[in-house]
């Protein structure tokens, strides 16, 4: 999973290198609350395990996709040394400064060719979860950087494990900007926010819950008709945006970002036309 810097210094509230006076870290994440609020008799959220310290969720998450671990299985750290980001950037968060953790799902009736939507449906979650606990104005960055005044406040990273994906989240919210991998990322307490992290993860997983379903149809894997792809367009920061998108091979891709197409796929109208961009790292170009 991925809690990563993003494109640059934001535009926003100050960020200074320490939390106010009197702001303290997070109290330790307790499980058995976390079951009482979450798995509930129709939850699609079979088990929540939190531990103190692993190297990475998603590894930890996928060799359980591997052994048969049910769909619903979410594992929780308090500190993550080895997290996982996109595009094979790695990272480390600091202890009960943020909430790290990742979901195990079997989308088995969704069609291959849609399952790109599965990241961005995590960003809508993570999204909504954040407004609704905060009152912080979030966006999404395609694909899925969750910013906060321009800066990244959460990332999300998707893997594959034969039928099962597992989704790895990353939300900073104590860090001070010292503790953050860069200038162009922020947390929820720089933003000036205050959040539960109990609270916030049980409402994130409601969240997940809700589009998660309404995705998996039935029609399965239908974007549009579940309304997904209208939220995600709602919460995006990168539609409408000039952009410079560095794509996995070396090359760069430069004009507007017009849409979001049916598969996730973002559309950026260039001199040549529309191209349609299935991965790459987008810079909004100010």
């Amino acid at each position: 999973m991925t809690a990563g810097p993003g494109p640059g210094r934001p535009a926003g509230p100050p960020q200074s290198g320490a939390p106010p006076a009197g702001a303290q870290r997070g109290q330790p994440l307790q499980a058995g609350r976390l079951r009482a609020a979450v798995l509930t008799g129709q939850s699609l959220w079979s088990d929540i395990a939190v531990v103190a310290q692993t190297g990475s969720t998603n590894e930890d998450l996928l060799a359980a996709a591997r052994a048969g671990a049910p769909e619903g299985s979410v594992l929780v750290a308090e500190q993550q040394i080895r997290g996982r980001g996109r595009l094979g950037r790695s990272w480390v968060s600091q202890p009960s400064a943020a909430l790290t953790f990742s979901v195990l799902l079997r989308p088995a009736v969704v069609p291959r060719s849609a399952r790109g939507w599965l990241p961005l449906l995590a960003g809508v979650a993570v999204a909504s979860a954040v407004r609704a606990g905060t009152g912080l104005e979030v966006t999404l960055k395609w694909p899925n950087d969750v910013l906060a005044g321009g800066a990244k406040l959460a990332g999300i990273l998707a893997e594959q494990a034969g039928d099962a994906v597992v989704l790895g989240i990353g939300i900073n919210v104590s860090a001070s900007q010292d503790e953050l991998p860069s200038a162009a990322a922020t947390s929820l307490l720089l933003q000036g926010a205050a959040a539960d992290r109990e609270l916030l993860l049980a409402g994130l997983l409601g969240q997940l819950e809700h589009w998660y379903r309404r995705w998996t149809g039935p029609p399965a894997g239908d974007a549009i008709g579940s309304g997904l792809r209208a939220e995600y367009l709602r919460l995006s920061a990168t539609v409408g945006q000039q952009v410079r998108v560095e794509l996995p091979g070396g090359g760069v891709l430069a004009g507007q970002a017009r849409d979001v197409d049916a598969t996730g796929r973002l559309v950026v109208l260039t001199a040549d036309g529309d191209q349609a961009v299935s991965a790459g790292d987008v810079v909004h170009v100010r």
